[in-house]
C-alpha cells in the first residue's frame, strides 16, 4: 500500500454541527456545502462561503472513501491479530502505510465514531433539505445501506424549507432514513425575526415545525436568550414560548446570544441600538419564557454558553443532551432559574 492510496479515502466533512452531535457520537457527512440563505444579522458562519449543492455521485463517493477507511483497517485488525476490531493499533499501522491520512480533515473523526459504536450520522451543511427530494432519499438509502449500523440520522433545516417541501416529499425523507431535523427558531416575535433577517415568519416558524413532527421527524427548535435585547425581551420571551406551545416539539434546546464580531448585529451593539442583556437579565427572560410554556418537550440547556451558575453546586442546569421533560420537570426549571436569580451573580458568558 502505497502514499498514493490516499486517493481511496478522499472525503469531505464540514466545521458545524449541534452540540448534540459533537465529538465522537456522529458521523459527519457533508451532503451541501455552506447555507443557502446566508442573512441572519447575528451568525458569521459560512459568511466568506457560497452556498453549494453537491452531486449525489460525490455524496455517494464520500460515503465509498469512508467506508474504503473501515474495510482497510478491518483487514489490517485481521492481519495484527485483533479479529478485525477497530482499534487504535489499527489505525497507526494504516497510517503508517499512508502517512497523508495524518493530515486528512475526516480520518480522526471516522476513526473515533467507529470506537463509539458508529450509532449516529449528521447530515452537513446549514441546510442539507433544500437538496432535490430525490436526490436526498437516494443519498439517504446509501448511506443507510453502506452503513447499516447506523441508528439515527440527523441534519439541520430551515422552517422556511420545510414549508416549500409538500407532505408527500418529507414523508419520503423521513421513510429514507432521515430521522431528526435541528431548526433554528431563535425567536417567535415577528419584527425581532425581521430584524435579525432570519427570512421566515413565526407562522412559517409553526407551519414549518408542525410538518415535520406531522412527517413524523424528530424536531429539536433551537432559541436564543436575550436576542432582542432590553427593548425586546418581553415579546421575544412570550411570542416565542407562543410559537413552541404551537409546535409542540420534541426538543427546545437553548442557545443563549451572544455577539460575533464582524457580524452585523455585533455592530448594532456597539453602536448602542441593542442593549444587551445581563446574566441575571437573560435569566428573567428565560423565566418569562419557560414559565408560559405549554408542552410536552423535553427542555435542553446543551449548548456551552448556559453557563449560569447555582450558588451551591455549580452550573445552573444540566448540559445533557435530553434536558428536562415538560411538564413534569417544569417546575423544577422553574426552581433552578429562582436560585439562580437569588444567587446575586449568576454568570453568563452570552451578555
Amino acid at each position: 500500500m502505497s502514499t498514493t492510496t490516499i486517493d481511496r479515502y478522499r472525503f469531505e466533512t464540514g466545521i458545524y454541527r449541534p452540540p448534540s452531535e459533537g465529538g465522537s457520537a456522529s458521523l459527519l457527512l457533508r451532503y451541501t456545502r455552506n447555507c443557502p440563505w446566508n442573512h441572519c444579522t447575528f451568525c458569521s458562519m459560512y459568511k466568506t462561503e457560497k452556498f453549494q449543492l453537491r452531486p449525489v455521485a460525490d455524496i455517494k463517493s464520500d460515503i465509498d472513501a469512508m467506508a474504503a477507511v473501515v474495510d482497510d483497517l478491518k483487514a489490517i485488525s485481521m492481519d495484527i491479530g485483533q479479529n478485525g476490531t477497530i482499534t487504535r493499533d489499527a489505525a497507526v499501522s494504516l497510517i503508517g502505510k499512508v502517512p497523508a491520512l495524518n493530515y486528512h480533515e475526516g480520518f480522526a473523526m471516522l476513526f473515533h465514531w467507529l470506537l463509539s459504536g458508529a450509532r449516529n450520522a449528521f447530515l452537513q451543511d446549514a441546510n442539507s433539505l433544500i437538496m432535490k427530494t430525490g436526490d436526498l432519499v437516494d443519498a439517504l438509502h446509501y448511506l443507510r445501506s453502506t452503513f447499516p449500523s447506523i441508528n439515527r440520522v440527523t441534519t439541520y433545516a430551515r422552517s422556511r424549507t420545510l414549508v416549500q417541501k409538500s407532505p408527500e416529499e418529507l414523508t419520503a425523507i423521513r421513510k429514507a432514513g432521515l430521522d431528526r431535523l435541528h431548526l433554528g427558531l431563535e425567536t417567535g416575535d415577528n419584527e425581532l425575526l425581521k430584524k435579525i433577517k432570519k427570512g421566515v415568519t413565526a407562522k412559517g416558524h409553526i407551519k414549518g415545525g408542525k410538518k415535520a413532527m406531522v412527517a413524523g421527524f424528530q424536531v429539536s427548535e433551537y432559541w436564543m436568550p436575550g436576542l432582542g435585547g432590553r427593548e425586546m425581551t418581553g415579546v421575544h420571551a412570550a411570542h416565542t414560548a407562543r410559537v413552541l406551545n404551537e409546535i409542540n416539539p420534541d426538543y427546545i434546546r437553548s442557545r443563549p446570544f451572544r455577539t460575533i464580531p464582524g457580524t452585523p448585529l455585533h455592530a448594532q451593539v456597539n453602536r448602542g441600538e441593542v442593549q444587551m442583556l445581563r446574566p441575571h437579565e437573560q435569566l428573567l427572560e428565560l423565566k418569562n419564557m419557560i414559565g408560559a410554556l405549554d408542552v410536552t418537550s423535553r427542555v435542553c440547556f446543551d449548548h456551552a454558553m448556559n453557563n449560569w451558575r447555582h450558588p451551591r453546586s455549580g452550573l445552573l442546569f444540566t448540559h445533557d443532551y435530553e434536558g428536562y421533560k415538560f411538564p413534569e420537570e417544569k417546575q423544577k426549571v422553574l426552581e433552578l432559574i429562582e436560585a439562580g436569580l437569588n444567587a446575586g451573580n449568576p454568570v453568563s458568558g452570552a451578555g
